[in-house]
């Protein structure tokens, strides 16, 4: 039983509390660490050819949130000593959940920096907020839905399965889960590496750009600093193609484009060469209606060494050599897949035995977490891969673009996540305003560009 899984306490009848399920370890590290200047949210933005009905829509949304009822929680009171956080499953909404902001020019931009800005609140059911931009920001008649999740309550998948039960009552067309793609057989593993970092040695960090500063329009209270919170860039690429047979996956050569990436920006910065780690979300779990909804999500450590990327930059990028990190990259993903571990590690599991009260493992969780900064991995890496349903909204049409953005807290700084639609990659770029600014996230989507396209030439395999 997984901590999806976990049962609730129930508490049925006339005047009795809400059913309550224990945080899983996930969600109660997360609540720990919680920033009110970097909140961890999750951004989904959705992209519709046609004009949504609101009441429509509101009912759609509603009945799907009652038909995956483990997204219908709040955050329960206790007291200082209790040992576990707990969430309460509530019968229905406790706020409106889907608005219609009124159309205006920079309305989309506006919604993409309340998902970056304002995490809905975990004291109200559900931590999940649906905004519905239409007008010119949305293409004349098309509909953008984006989507805003408290992540120490759920994850993007588990909130994109709920909207696409909404999907399906909303233009009562079937949006059922394609089958994922199949990945060739392994062939013969090359020669290991011998140039990968020990899990003890510290990884690079993302070099300093140049963070936006603040104005009298966004101040920083206290200082005259960058402003805080993180700042976002999408864009839409070419799905990188892969020569027939090959054994690495486009999650490899989104792995693979995502450390060069970062080695030429850091070089590019003044920094000497170091070793990566990129942090890359796993999940297992099946995506039609018994998808388990929370955060499901386990995280594995991809290591790069630096003399295994430096040769790569500008014209040291050659097919062969490409090729061959490639490969090596597709054996590590592979193997890191196939363990089986805690979402978390081990360590996170005993720090979250409910021994002592939350408070005083809220404190050692913090403290730890700042102990531990400098061997947090470099950056994250979270694929969401072929979106598997249509997202068909009947007369509004099936969703033409997807766009997911993970969290970007300090000391990482910028995460990358990837979703394809109709052939297209879907690319955000989201970093913490106190380290980069909007003229560096376009330099990286360039260089992220650049070194995806490397990964398609076919260097006879």
């Amino acid at each position: 039983m997984t901590a999806l899984e976990n049962p609730a306490r129930r508490a049925d009848g006339p005047g009795r509390p809400p059913r309550r399920v224990p945080f899983p370890v996930v969600d109660e590290v997360s609540r720990h660490c919680l920033q009110e200047a970097e909140p961890e949210t999750v951004h989904i933005e959705v992209h519709l050819p046609g004009a949504l009905d609101e009441d429509r829509l509101r009912a759609a949304f509603g009945e799907a949130l009652r038909r995956h009822p483990r997204i219908l929680v709040r955050e329960a009171r206790g007291p200082w000593y209790r040992r576990r956080y707990e969430w309460e499953l509530t019968e229905g909404p406790d706020v409106e959940v889907v608005t219609f902001p009124r159309p205006a020019p920079g309305a989309l931009e506006r919604a993409r920096e309340r998902a970056l800005r304002d995490a809905p609140p975990l004291t109200a059911s559900p931590p999940v907020r649906l905004e519905v931009v239409t007008g010119p920001e949305a293409g004349g008649a098309g509909s953008v839905l984006v989507l805003t999740i408290n992540h120490t309550a759920l994850d993007g998948p588990a909130c994109l399965r709920v909207l696409a039960t909404a999907a399906e009552l909303y233009g009562g067309r079937d949006n059922a889960p394609a089958a994922p793609p199949t990945r060739a057989p392994a062939a013969p593993a090359p020669a290991a590496a011998t140039d990968l970092p020990s899990p003890w040695a510290t990884p690079a960090r993302v070099a300093q750009g140049s963070p936006e500063p603040a104005t009298d329009a966004r101040p920083r209270p206290g200082a005259a600093g960058p402003v805080p919170g993180n700042g976002l860039l999408v864009a839409e690429l070419p799905v990188p193609r892969r020569p027939k047979g090959a054994p690495f996956t486009v999650n490899d050569q989104l792995m693979v484009a995502t450390a060069l990436m970062i080695a030429h920006w850091n070089r590019e910065h003044g920094a000497a060469p170091k070793p990566l780690r990129i942090t890359m979300p796993v999940d297992d779990r099946p995506r039609d209606m018994s998808m388990p909804i929370g955060n499901g999500t386990r995280l594995v450590e991809v290591p790069f060494g630096a003399a295994e990327l430096t040769p790569l930059l500008d014209a040291g990028a050659t097919p062969e050599r490409i090729h061959a990190l490639l490969r090596r990259t597709s054996d590590r993903t592979r193997a890191l897949k196939a363990l089986s571990r805690p979402q978390l590690g081990h360590g996170a599991t005993l720090l979250t035995a409910p021994v002592l009260p939350v408070t005083l493992r809220a404190a050692v969780t913090r403290g730890l977490r700042r102990a531990a900064a400098p061997w947090t991995s470099t950056t994250l890496l979270s694929n969401i891969g072929r979106i598997p349903y249509a997202l068909d909204f009947g007369d509004a049409g099936a969703a033409t673009a997807v766009w997911f953005s993970a969290p970007a807290r300090m000391p990482r700084g910028l995460t990358v996540t990837t979703a394809s639609t109709a052939g297209r990659l879907h690319l955000a770029l989201r970093w913490s305003r106190t380290l980069l600014g909007p003229g560096d996230g376009a330099r990286l989507r360039d260089l992220f560009e650049r070194y995806l396209h490397t990964t398609e030439e076919d260097s006879g395999r």
